[in-house]
């Protein structure tokens, strides 16, 4: 297994990833969004390449706004991270975490951050069995406001 930077070679690949993570989402937002990511110097995106394939993908970015439970930052921030099932429970997501903890210490982070839905049990013990502890929980609200 190989850990690569994504590059405009994979936006397909990537993309098609993505929508399997966020599968409420299009390919035609997904792919400009990828792309931008690309020559960000805030984020980075990699893929865990398994006999010639991308068996999964991160996207890790830099925060420098308050993280949750966070006492240092910047912080590194793990916004998706997705393993091809046919490919899961044989290390890839802990290899892609260990690749974006290495490049957020490049950028002078001490800590990395994530966070997923309450219902995501499955996600919520990936994290702790990766060394991440809970921070918190939130309930998100949101009111639409009509300009008269």
């Amino acid at each position: 297994m190989n850990i690569v930077k994504a590059d405009l070679t994979c936006l397909h690949q990537l993309t098609d990833l993505a929508l399997k993570l966020w599968p409420h989402n299009t390919a035609e937002h997904l792919m400009p969004e990828f792309e931008a990511l690309m020559h960000s110097e805030k984020d980075i995106v990699l893929l865990a390449e398994v006999e010639g394939t991308y068996a999964g993908f991160i996207h890790m970015s830099l925060r420098s706004d308050y993280v949750e439970g966070s006492d240092s930052s910047p912080v590194g921030y793990i916004e998706g991270i997705y393993v091809e099932e046919a490919y899961r429970n044989q290390g890839i997501s802990r290899k892609l975490v260990e690749s974006g903890e290495e490049w957020a210490v490049s950028l002078g982070c001490t800590q990395i951050a994530s966070d997923t839905e309450l219902h995501n049990t499955e996600s919520q013990e990936f994290h702790k069995s990766i060394g991440f502890k809970e921070a918190g929980r939130i309930v998100a609200f949101i009111k639409d406001v009509h300009h008269s």
